[in-house]
């Protein structure tokens, strides 16, 4: 199950699609797109809060997909009663 949830990808998008964040699922970034229509030399600090905003729910995601696949390990998970 481990070695499954690493290599998961799990991909966030900020700014309506504007920026995209894929992480695997050992929390190291993958690859950031970013839509050329979302580079305005004018409003760079934009485009830096949506690339944060993509990773930091990328980040998140990863964080859940874990947090649910060790409850399915846990005891409680796995229907003993302690």
């Amino acid at each position: 199950m481990q070695q499954e949830l690493e290599s998961t990808e799990f991909t966030a998008a900020a700014g309506g699609g504007a920026v995209k964040a894929t992480m695997l699922g050992t929390r190291v970034l993958k690859s950031i797109e970013i839509a050329p229509d979302a580079v305005d030399p004018d409003d760079v600090e934009m485009l830096q809060d949506m690339i944060v905003a993509a990773v930091n729910e990328a980040i998140g995601m990863s964080e859940d997909a874990t947090n649910k696949a060790m409850s399915k390990l846990s005891p409680m998970g796995m229907g003993f009663p302690f």
